[in-house]
């Protein structure tokens, strides 16, 4: 593959002195002569190396790096000068210049300096198409629906993702809290900073503390050294605090702190630690009755519900369940490696008729478990969990008893043995999975 390197010079012996040198190592070289042509050709081309004079007709090209680190952020600048000094070799680093050389001693260096340039170009070129994936993973457009609730919901997002204001989401358990703050954190201005998650209900008061502060060494027993919390991870990016209701009250009063000035104090600390960071929070729970009940602190409540969003359920939003099913359908379907399945009618049928309690998260498993039972290309009806309709009066007990022993056997196979991984496919839980692979004397 070729690349392209610009040379911006308003001497044009040296143009094409480092022209011709370049462009016998299999470069395209572009030339020009002053900042305003250099610019133009940078914004017509794909260039990956850029080698600039420091001192231009129409600009200083030390302070110029900044301006094409803009316009191409992965291309990487070579400043050259013929008289250089210090000053300008750390502006020009910090500036975002790859290096600066001196003239004279070019023509020896510049090669491999472009090389080295060009390598770090190319790797900076694969972070931004990362980069790019993962933000349209997580964008607004990969949010799945066409109900009016949801799209009132993902207007309301996209409108105060371009801000910094805390958000409260508000919903039902997976109604995809977490894939909005996401949608919210890449569509703002913090989209190349951190994305951070913490789910409050899944840890003890002190070690919720601990996660989200951090701590100092000794500040208790196995604190053998400093800890940074979850705050200073998402520092000038994201943190989504889940289940935001199950956070003890005096916890509650320490991330007010964080929410009225930005600051907080690790466990064992007595130095105040500063951070920026945007908190999306949310909950299942209705946060305002709990407080006016005092379970939940009235000041905070009022902190995070700047800018409320409430999301709908899927009972709903029942126009969107099969559009949803269908790109679980495929999601599971590639990641097993099968040939295309499609859902019968009697299966779509029900899935509309369903009240989907556990909303979009009953939905998906229950596709997934359905792609891992499929013998065929057609999945129907019977491969819905015999608790998921009140059609079994045609079974007897004891063919009900084998149904059920049959399909945990199916699903255990599927596992690989992982009892685990079986017992959240079945959506049950592990100590109920152990008692059933007794009753039903699984081996």
């Amino acid at each position: 593959m070729e690349y392209t390197v610009l040379i911006i010079d308003d001497e044009s012996k040296i143009r094409s002195l480092l022209s011709r040198i370049i462009e016998l190592e299999g470069f395209i070289v572009l030339q020009a002569a002053t900042a305003k042509e250099g610019i133009k050709l940078l914004k017509a081309n794909d260039v990956m190396v850029v080698i600039s004079d420091v001192k231009l007709p129409d600009a200083n090209g030390v302070e110029l790096v900044t301006e094409l680190k803009k316009i191409r952020p992965y291309a990487e600048v070579i400043n050259l000068t013929a008289f250089g000094t210090i000053a300008d070799g750390v502006a020009a680093m910090r500036n975002g210049a790859f290096d600066y050389i001196t003239k004279g001693d070019d023509n020896d260096k510049i090669i491999p300096l472009v090389y080295r340039a060009l390598e770090k170009a190319k790797l900076q070129v694969r972070v931004f198409d990362l980069e790019k994936k993962v933000g349209l993973k997580h964008s607004f457009e990969s949010i799945i629906g066409n109900s009016p609730a949801i799209k009132e919901a993902i207007n309301l997002a996209q409108k105060v993702a371009v801000t910094d204001t805390t958000v409260l989401l508000l919903g039902e358990t997976g109604t995809g809290k977490e894939v909005f703050a996401q949608a919210i954190h890449y569509a703002s201005a913090r989209r190349l900073k951190p994305f951070v998650a913490l789910n409050c209900s899944g840890f003890n008061p002190e070690l919720l503390e601990s996660e989200l502060f951090g701590y100092k060494e000794g500040a208790f027993t196995g604190a053998n050294k400093d800890k940074k919390g979850l705050l200073e991870e998402a520092n000038e990016g994201t943190l989504f605090l889940d289940e935001i209701g199950e956070m003890n009250i005096d916890l509650q009063a320490k991330l007010l702190r964080v929410l009225e000035n930005q600051s907080f104090i690790k466990m064992g600390g007595t130095q105040t630690s500063s951070v920026n960071v945007r908190i999306i929070a949310a909950t299942n729970r209705d946060l305002k009755a709990e407080s006016e009940n005092g379970r939940f602190r009235a000041d905070l409540f009022y902190r995070l519900s700047v800018f409320s969003i409430g999301l709908p359920s899927l009972a709903q939003r029942k126009g969107d369940v099969v559009q949803i099913a269908k790109y679980y359908l495929k999601e599971f379907t590639a990641k097993v490696n099968r040939a295309e399945i499609t859902m019968d009618k009697q299966f779509i049928d029900f899935l509309t008729d369903h009240q989907w309690k556990g909303n979009i998260r009953e939905l998906k498993n229950i596709i997934e478990r359905a792609v891992i039972l499929a013998n065929g290309n057609v999945i129907g009806a019977d491969l819905l969990p015999y608790e998921f309709h009140n059609l079994q009066p045609k079974f007897g007990s004891m063919e009900m008893a084998e149904v059920e022993r049959q399909h945990i056997i199916k699903v255990l196979s599927h596992a690989r043995g992982n009892k685990t991984e079986t017992a959240r496919l079945l959506g049950i839980g592990l100590t109920t999975l152990y008692r059933k692979i007794e009753e039903y004397q699984i081996s």
